[in-house]
């Protein structure tokens, strides 16, 4: 009986990892300032992020009046507690923003940045990147 409930234990454990891995990022923010992701800049406006596939690394992108579409990638990232609210965080140095991660309202897992040449270099005069987070919602 206890060898049973140990393996219905860890596969529950092993669903649960594979749906979370799983999930897709699909958020909708207005950012009220130009940012960076990359080796481009966005201007300040209504976005859509989102990735391409479920578990996919790589995320599109879209200003709502489609002037700016790109992808860039993306690396998982986690935190002990699932997020409160669907959020975009920017690291802001000096007058730079620049996208650092997406998280989605009830998960652990989100979505990180790598940081850019650009950021690197900027980076070097500031002894610590003040964290901006901006309100976003479950696109659908």
């Amino acid at each position: 009986m206890k060898n049973l409930r140990s393996i219905l234990l860890a596969l529950t454990v092993l669903l649960l990892a594979t749906a979370a891995q799983a999930q897709t990022t699909n958020v909708k923010a207005s950012i009220p300032f130009d940012f960076v992701v990359g080796n481009h800049t966005y201007s300040a406006g209504e976005y859509t992020v989102k990735s391409l596939s479920q578990g996919s690394a790589a995320i599109r992108i879209d200003n709502a009046d489609e002037s700016e579409k790109r992808m860039t990638l993306s690396i998982a990232c986690q935190k002990g507690q699932p997020a409160t609210q669907t959020t975009l965080v920017f690291q802001r140095l000096g007058d730079n923003y620049f996208l650092y991660q997406i998280w989605t309202e009830g998960n652990s897992l989100g979505r990180e940045f790598p940081m850019s040449k650009a950021e690197v270099k900027i980076a070097r005069n500031y002894s610590k990147p003040e964290l901006v987070i901006v309100a976003a919602n479950i696109s659908h």
